[in-house]
């Protein structure tokens, strides 16, 4: 079976591994994680059953750069020396351009630059995926669709748009859940208990998002159907139409797309912040 390296053991890590054991698609024994910390590594072991190792040579199939932006990947990257040559790396490392990458690769191997989706769970969401023109086609492999596809849907985009599906998608899950929130506690100052108005909401969202699925209407014509002349809905309608709240949507998409690009700008102007000594040798 294939074998996969993360190295750093951090929360989206863990976020990968958990659908990638619970859905039998890897064996947890083909499942290597290196990391500076040891008790991040003890609880990974004894969560997931994963092989935890402070090698970073190993001989696998898939190498995820999983480290902080702001510690030393230049450094980590440079000690890659995979004895397969048909390796694979996923970067996960925000900010990090595959260029930056492969300047610090002593080997020739494919990069592939992913921002994941938060819904691993579900398998909802898109992973956004992106590398150069000469390693393209290394996206379309049996390995990487299987990987992506472990935890969600994946998107082979430019990586110049990488910046903006971090901001709509990866951030997305946000929106909708301050609007589930939202929505609930309109429920309840409307009179409804919180455990039905939460159960209203969630059959509400799922329902209707099957229903664009499913019907590939455009929401105005679901908004047609769904209201009467001076009925229930339409009045509701009106009152959300009077107040800020597709702008205000816009603006926060807006606003976490210039974080994410202020993100990568600090990182590419800045060396990496020394911090504990890797111990990855």
């Amino acid at each position: 079976m294939d074998k996969i390296l993360f190295i750093g053991g951090g929360q989206m890590t863990e976020a990968i591994i958990r659908p990638l054991i619970a859905k039998k698609i890897y064996s947890a024994n083909n499942i290597f994680v290196n990391d500076i910390n040891d008790s991040r590594l003890h609880y990974l072991q004894n969560m997931y059953n994963i092989k935890p190792t402070k090698q970073i040579k190993a001989n696998a199939d898939i190498i995820v750069l999983g480290v902080r932006p702001q510690d030393q990947w230049a450094q980590v990257i440079k000690k890659l020396k995979p004895e397969n040559k048909n390796t694979i790396i996923i970067s996960i490392i925000a900010g990090v351009t595959i260029s930056q990458i492969k300047q610090s690769l002593t080997v020739d191997i494919p990069v592939i630059r992913a921002i994941p989706n938060t819904l691993t769970d579900t398998e909802f969401g898109y992973s956004g995926v992106a590398t150069n023109t000469q390693d393209q086609s290394v996206v379309k492999k049996y390995l990487v669709i299987k990987f992506f596809s472990s935890f969600g849907k994946l998107e082979l985009l430019d990586e110049s748009l990488l910046d903006i599906f971090t901001g709509y998608a990866v951030a997305g899950p946000n929106y909708i859940y301050y609007f589930y929130e939202s929505i609930v506690d309109a429920g309840v100052l409307a009179g409804l208990h919180r455990d039905l108005a939460k159960r209203i909401a969630i059959e509400n969202l799922y329902g209707a998002a099957e229903m664009l699925r499913l019907s590939k209407k455009h929401p105005r014509e679901l908004l047609d159907i769904n209201n009467s002349p001076a009925g229930v809905g339409i009045n509701g309608l009106y009152e959300l139409n009077n107040s800020d709240f597709a702008a205000a949507l816009q603006r926060s998409v807006q606003t976490a797309v210039k974080r994410t690009i202020e993100l990568g700008q600090i990182n590419k102007h800045k060396p990496p912040m020394p911090t504990q000594k890797p111990t990855n040798e």
